[in-house]
């Protein structure tokens, strides 16, 4: 992934790449001045190489041989390159002057105690660039940085050279010509210097550099290890030594007790970008690829238009069978899409990730290629002394020793076009706790393999490959799907044959990972309770991969594009529905269904069914308690996402893409009847204490706080339902629908019917509802306008809150707000005679002064 352009999500997850050019031409601000290129060529293939050398000024080059005698170890490839006497000399042959060339660093072997969270592990990318060498004046050779993020690609325009004259790509590296090629082909430089030392071209960038706190290079503690040279590629092996933690030291080479040393193997691949681009495939929004963007300054010629081309591995028929794929026919392509399976693997789990890749062979054939993707073991010592997993030509699945709960799915892309080079898929050992937990949680109702700690292998090698198939779906250039679960009705998903048909969601990019709205009598087990690569899936591989032979550019295939789009538009199963959406309750992360309050529903009757049994499931012989309070943890977030899933419709807003040759809205309110059952839903199954929850067999044994737990679920609810923002949408729905919308009075009634109940009819209040009534009565203050700064917020909880910030001080949600409090004041004073118990006394007590405060601040 370039370095500027990092998106975990990651979760893989994953992952968003955003630099590339759409056109088979070099971009202008990166071209060289061909004129100047030709004479300086020219100038340097006409010196007199074989002639005597003895006028040259000191420093000038040497002849060949001169420099490279009979002891220098030779390795051909990409760049000729040459030890002796402990440097390194590289060959830059003039036909590779100006060539786009991809950087690709990663950790060979990690160092110890650098990790951080995901990042340190062996195999990591540490950095990636694309450089260029280019001959300069006074016997250099310069090493160019090149960026593709703003093309104008008519020399003939005067915007060529005024996009050209602000782009200079920057000067990274600069070198003096040692010695010219036999036959006078080439130049030779020493590279030695800049291997050995630290640079943020070839090795770390100051990133990931800075996030594994590695900090001032130790150059007499650092070498290098080995340069082979391949066809198409160079690589190299370095060992690097930095302080690690820390400040920073100030240009000492000592380091303090505290901080000590960090040693790392990198291995960074040179690899030749090809001659000419693939031809790139505009990015659809009802599509979901990840996408490389360029500023283009020709497309529109009254403005500026930012083009943006999907990644994908390029693929096409063979020369003999172009004509076979023309007429439907399925045909293999010239390069196949191959996986290598790490080494380091556990050898029973290997069929089961070499199972994933091979699963996708399905939806290639869709877009007409039989044999396009594929799994292998990587081959040994013996098979292929070559062979390396760094080596950037190869892709591979990763097996990192990490007790990171996890994998994710990246991919190094051209810039230039979009094309897919490579993959190292991360598969981290403790993604197998993730799956257990996931599968007993979620499905041990319905498949009694689940209901112990320990799965068996079987088991466990189906969840690793549904995992795998889903990362490889991003190295395909997938983003999730969230949306996809939404086309199915909740109340299938409980049909043993239709499920057998269609799965439990129409894609397996989505997070719906297994089959929680399924109960125990509806018969579904095992396979009927997966995720699997399923209509959308296959749809969207045939988007992204079918060539159009007839279409000689991405402009051309707009069109089709956009038909074959329109023919899937009325059927859900071939929605995409974003991940990154804040307001779509279609499009949510671990959901199952059409609608949220019925699935999540049938969910918690599962957890219900579950909880009475985690004593017995997670015992195992001479251990504590470990696994109980784990999983009751995991119970608890489960339900969590259930009241989530419900929350997200309060205030929701479908928003589906469209062109113009689409009817209908593009953004358009979820129903008022939809957004009044959610209320329903988060009364009755979160407002209404959820008893069920509390065990005290549990509580004893593993110190959970129940009152804590029940309120910290509360009260993230009440909080996204009186966020600001929520309440807002709520007013501007108001102006648009009027009476047909849900309104913010008809949230507030809603809540109080429960939340305030006890109050009303003047019962005792327990403390959970007690909690509850403090939550709210403070989320309510925040709302009203303060001469205080407003509070920061992390990344998340602003992803949490909504995608804009809303001052409550500028629309009616601070007047609807003070209202609130104004009443509840009111009747709190007016309940007080009539209440007995001491505890809710003094809890009205508090909560009218509270109020009060809030209303009528003192100075």
């Amino acid at each position: 992934m370039n370095k500027k352009n990092r998106l975990l999500l990651t979760t893989g997850i994953v992952l968003c790449f955003l630099s590339s050019v759409y056109c088979p031409t070099v971009n202008a601000q990166t071209q060289p001045d061909p004129a100047k290129t030709a004479a300086m060529r020219s100038q340097m293939m006409g010196r007199p190489v074989d002639s005597a050398r003895a006028n040259m000024p000191k420093g000038s080059p040497r002849k060949f041989r001169e420099l490279i005698n009979s002891k220098a170890v030779s390795d051909s490839g990409l760049f000729n390159v040459y030890k002796l006497d402990e440097k390194y000399y590289f060959e830059i042959p003039y036909k590779l002057m100006g060539k786009d060339i991809l950087v690709v660093s990663r950790l060979s072997k990690s160092g110890v105690g650098i990790r951080n969270q995901m990042d340190g592990f062996a195999g990591d990318e540490v950095n990636e660039n694309i450089i260029r060498f280019e001959i300069g004046p006074n016997n250099k050779v310069f090493l160019k940085n090149i960026s593709y993020s703003e093309v104008s690609k008519d020399s003939t325009q005067d915007m060529y050279h005024s996009v050209m004259n602000s782009n200079i790509q920057p000067i990274v590296g600069s070198f003096d010509i040692k010695a010219f090629s036999e036959r006078n082909k080439g130049v030779l430089i020493d590279f030695t210097d800049y291997l050995s030392g630290d640079n943020d071209i070839l090795f770390f960038d100051q990133q990931k550099k800075a996030g594994l706190k590695l900090r001032m290079f130790q150059p007499d503690k650092s070498y290098i290890s080995s340069v082979k040279s391949f066809p198409i590629n160079t690589e190299i092996k370095t060992v690097k030594t930095y302080l690690k933690g820390g400040p920073s030291m100030g240009g000492t080479s000592s380091a303090p007790a505290e901080a000590g040393f960090a040693t790392v193997e990198l291995n960074s691949s040179l690899v030749l970008l090809p001659e000419k681009p693939m031809q790139p495939r505009y990015a659809d929004d009802r599509v979901g690829y990840f996408t490389t963007s360029v500023t283009d300054f020709d497309a529109n010629p009254q403005g500026v238009k930012k083009i943006q081309m999907i990644t994908r591995w390029k693929l096409e028929p063979k020369t003999e069978d172009i004509e076979k794929y023309k007429r439907g026919e399925l045909v293999e392509p010239k390069k196949p899409i191959v996986f290598y399976i790490d080494p380091a693997t556990p050898e029973k789990w290997r069929k089961y990730l070499i199972m994933g890749v091979n699963d996708w062979q399905v939806a290639f054939e869709q877009a007409g290629f039989k044999n396009a993707i594929m799994a292998k073991l990587a081959p040994t010592k013996e098979q292929d002394s070559t062979w390396s997993i760094e080596d950037a030509r190869y892709s591979a699945i990763v097996y990192k020793p990490s007790d990171i709960p996890n994998a994710s799915g990246p991919n190094v892309h051209d810039p230039r076009s979009g094309e897919i080079i490579e993959s190292h898929i991360n598969w981290y050992h403790n993604v197998m706790k993730l799956l257990r937990n996931w599968y007993l949680i979620q499905a041990s109702p319905n498949d009694p393999r689940a209901r112990k700690m320990q799965f068996s292998d079987e088991l466990m090698g189906d969840l690793i490959r549904f995992v795998s198939s889903h990362e490889v779906g991003h190295t395909l250039g997938l983003r999730h799907n969230f949306g996809s679960s939404s086309a199915y009705p909740v109340d299938k998903l409980r049909d043993k044959e239709w499920v057998k048909k269609n799965g439990h969601a129409a894609s397996i990019m989505d997070y719906a990972r297994f089959n929680y709205v399924a109960q125990p009598e509806d018969g579904l087990t095992g396979a009927d309770l997966y995720p699997r690569i399923n209509f959308y899936d296959k749809w969207a591989i045939e988007w992204g991969y079918k060539l159009i032979p007839q279409a000689k550019s991405a402009d051309e295939e707009t069109p089709i594009l956009n038909k074959w789009v329109l023919a899937k538009a009325t059927d859900k199963k071939y929605w995409f529905g974003t991940e990154t959406s804040a307001d779509d309750p279609r499009s949510q992360s671990e959901d199952l269904g059409d609608n949220a309050m019925k699935a999540s529903a049938y969910g918690i009757k599962n957890l219900q069914r579950i909880l009475p049994n985690l004593m017995t499931w997670t015992k195992e012989a001479n251990q504590g308690y470990a696994n109980l309070s784990e999983l009751y943890s995991e119970l608890i977030g489960q339900y969590n996402r259930y009241i989530g899933h419900v929350v997200k419709n309060v205030g929701g807003v479908y928003q589906t893409p469209k062109t113009v040759e689409q009817a209908g809205p593009v953004n358009e309110l979820v129903s008022k009847a939809t957004q009044k059952e959610a209320l329903v839903f988060l009364n009755a199954q979160l407002f209404t204490t959820p008893k069920w929850l509390i065990n005290t067999d549990i509580s004893s044994r593993t110190g959970a706080n129940m009152v804590t737990a029940i309120g910290r679920i509360q009260e993230t609810a009440l909080k996204k339902l009186l966020d600001p923002y929520t309440i807002s949408k709520l007013v501007n729905a108001e102006a648009t629908a009027g009476n047909k919308a849900y309104l913010a009075t008809d949230l507030f009634a809603d809540l109080n019917k429960v939340i305030w109940a006890p109050l009303y009819n003047h019962q005792a209040i327990d403390v959970y509802t007690r909690n509850l009534q403090k939550a709210y009565v403070a989320d309510l203050s925040k709302l009203l306008p303060t001469d205080a700064p407003p509070a920061s917020e992390s990344n998340s909880m602003a992803q949490m809150r909504g995608p804009k910030a809303v001052d409550p001080a500028t629309n009616d949600v601070s007047s609807i707000s003070r209202a609130q409090l104004v009443s509840l004041r009111s009747a709190i004073k007016a309940a007080l005679p009539a209440i007995t118990d001491p505890m809710s006394r003094y809890h009205l007590q508090d909560l009218a002064d509270r109020i009060n405060n809030t209303l009528s601040p003192k100075s």
